[in-house]
């Protein structure tokens, strides 16, 4: 179904004169760091001081989340300002970017911004031709150039703040810019061992292991070389906080220091639990943030970034310059005036290759009044894809082979079913006690009118922003194709693996990279 643009595309650039008033724009993302894991939320073996500034200079959220736990769909709903329901093809993993849909940095760049991004930007996945016949530039002009000598094998070699500085020097004086700062770290592929040999960290800082993870010294491990990864992004962070001060910008940008989705271990990223959508976010604004140090706990979606953007940019209000989308501006959230969401949108549909005919795992879910509740479309699908192919839709590390190996030798089977096992068609969690979603309310008879009013809720809302499997048409997310480029690195591990020929018993003990895996990689017998 044809949906409006997002962002009209007669955007007008204002005078140079006004440029002075106008805020700078650095949004920084992290790619797959989870909530909580941020010194400023008080965690003891991850050190982020750049990220403890943004939030003691501005606001630090505690209850920012998601609308999908997934690289390309959720940066999606950043750029977009829509649900990923609401974006056709841009609902899954490694799509064509619709074409229909402008992403606010393409809408701020026809305001008289300068735009660009180094790292990662919209990713993975095809974005499409411009109308000038050029590759879309959903998130600015790449610069990616300068690199470094990264702590690790694992850590990209890419000099995001290096990157950062060109950028403000390439631009002309004066220009407002709007720049994407999207770090390719704490995704895997980790050094293991490096958070103990290069970060000088002690497994025993660790206070806490989820429980649906063995509590060894491999998992703890493998922890803290996702810590490692997380300090270097907030490293960088930290070199362009510096750098904005030293050009003179700082107390006019607005900084949002977020992730895109939970940390790349069984049972966050790729799925709609707690842990998986729930996001750290800070944001400052010298010029625009009233009573910084504040914390909130009002709901934010990642949808309300894109209106905030331009409405700050524009100095009006969305409805002035973009078509309707589904998210709220914080601008009363930054002036001290929050209004409060009384509830909050979370799904997914198709994530990761290796169900059969590549099918999806469709979930839609709402947050309220302390509550999480899961619609889980299709039970009888493997959540996080199937046996043969791995569990694809979970990262490969030492954790996840940790679960899969102490399945296959018969201990914690209750590890195994809660990490990849099949779950029942509805879930229902009092995150106020179950943070990490072990107890399943949903057929409790003391919260059938809880789970009743929550299902109303979520399926009145989801009507009323035209999501397909409220038709009947959930099938149209099945039939988007996947990008070239993420079909071919699959097809090619298929072939050099003879995936079609391997047992399962022996795929159970695999440990796969996904989606970003390595097809040269070979598989571990």
């Amino acid at each position: 179904m044809a949906a409006p643009l997002l962002f009209t595309s007669g955007a007008v650039a204002q005078p140079d004169a006004d440029n002075a008033g106008r805020p700078n724009i650095l949004f920084c993302i992290a790619d797959d760091a989870s909530f909580g894991h941020m010194s400023a939320y008080g965690c003891k073996w991850v050190s982020t001081p750049a990220f403890d500034r943004v939030a003691r200079e501005g606001v630090l959220f505690m209850r920012a989340y998601t609308p999908n736990a997934k690289c390309a769909p959720s940066r999606a709903a950043v750029l977009t300002g829509r649900n990923s329901w609401q974006l056709g093809a841009a609902a899954n993993h490694g799509c064509y970017f619709p074409v229909e849909y402008r992403t606010f940095m393409e809408a701020i760049s026809g305001m008289g911004y300068e735009t660009g991004f180094t790292g990662k930007g919209w990713s993975p996945g095809d974005p499409g031709i411009a109308e000038d016949g050029t590759r879309r530039q959903l998130t600015g002009a790449e610069y990616n150039g300068g690199k470094t000598t990264p702590p690790t094998k694992g850590i990209s070699p890419i000099d995001y703040a290096g990157n950062f500085e060109s950028f403000l020097k390439s631009r002309k004086p004066g220009q407002p810019f709007c720049f994407w700062y999207g770090g390719r770290e704490p995704h895997r592929k980790y050094e293991y061992g490096s958070g103990v040999a290069v970060g000088g960290k002690n497994t025993a800082q660790i206070d806490r292991v989820p429980p649906y993870w063995p509590d060894t010294e491999t998992v703890r491990n493998d922890m803290l070389d996702y810590a490692l990864e997380v300090e270097h992004f907030d490293r960088h962070l930290g070199r362009m906080l510096e750098a904005l001060e030293r050009v003179g910008e700082l107390e006019n940008t607005i900084i949002v220091v977020t992730s895109d989705n939970g940390m790349p271990f069984p049972r966050m990223k790729g799925t709609a639990y707690e842990a998986s959508v729930h996001m750290p976010l800070a944001i400052c604004w010298p010029r625009g943030i009233k009573n910084p140090g504040r914390v909130s706990r009002d709901y934010v979606s990642f949808i309300d970034f894109a209106p905030t953007i331009i409405e700050a940019a524009s100095g009006a209000p969305q409805a002035a310059t973009m078509a309707p989308v589904q998210g709220r501006s914080l601008m009363d959230i930054f002036q001290n005036n929050a209004r409060g969401r009384e509830m909050l949108l979370v799904g997914q549909e198709r994530h990761d290759l290796g169900r059969p005919n590549d099918t999806g795992y469709p979930i839609r879910g709402l947050l309220m009044d302390g509550f999480l509740y899961l619609k889980n479309f299709e039970p009888a699908r493997w959540p996080m894809c199937d046996p043969v192919t791995g569990y694809l839709n979970t990262d490969g590390g030492p954790t996840k082979t940790a679960i899969l190996e102490q399945n296959r030798r018969g201990v914690n089977h209750w590890m195994w079913e809660l990490n990849f096992g099949m779950r029942p068609e509805e879930e229902l969690y009092d995150l106020s006690t179950d943070a990490d979603c072990m107890n399943n309310l949903a057929r409790a008879p003391e919260h059938s009118a809880r789970l009743s009013q929550m299902k109303e809720c979520l399926f009145a809302e989801l009507r009323r922003q035209n999501d397909p499997r409220m038709e009947g048409c959930g099938y149209v997310f099945d039939q988007y194709p996947y990008a070239s480029k993420n079909r071919d690195l699959y097809n090619r591990f298929m072939d050099k693996n003879e995936r079609a020929k391997i047992r399962t018993s022996w795929v159970e003990q695999s440990d796969f990279e996904a989606p970003d895996f390595d097809p040269e990689r070979p598989l571990k017998r």
